[in-house]
């Protein structure tokens, strides 16, 4: 068996598909019991964005990309100064950014016509 260490990790091509696979595995985590692993393995990927990724944001000239890329490291390290005092954390990340759960509840607003004149309307929810 002749393979090589370079097929068995994913390779990114580009900073925003990094930057979406570690939003993806941040999500997963976030709400796993804390460990000494757990935050190693959280530190590697804050390390990871500030460096090499950022390297490859600036590079491409992508200034809103960059700014993507710095509000996700400050969300990653609030995380961590979340989870270290012993709350918990109630979201996650969506387009790179805070997103809170449990939000408002939305009904969608259908306008049902009543066979009536045109100014009554019913909502169905």
């Amino acid at each position: 068996m002749n393979e090589d260490n370079g097929s068995r990790y994913i390779q990114p091509h580009d900073s925003l598909e990094a930057m979406e696979l570690i939003q993806k595995l941040f999500n997963q985590y976030r709400r796993a019991p804390l460990t000494p692993e757990l935050l190693a393995y959280h530190q590697n990927l804050i390390e990871r964005l500030e460096g090499d990724i950022h390297q490859a944001a600036e590079a491409e000239g992508q200034a809103k990309r960059v700014q993507e890329l710095d509000r996700m490291i400050k969300l990653m390290k609030d995380w961590t100064a979340i989870r270290l005092s012993g709350r918990p954390f109630n979201a996650k990340m969506r387009h790179f950014r805070f997103l809170p759960e449990g939000g408002q509840v939305k009904f969608k607003r259908h306008p049902h016509k009543i066979r009536a004149s045109s100014s009554h309307r019913a909502s169905r929810h």
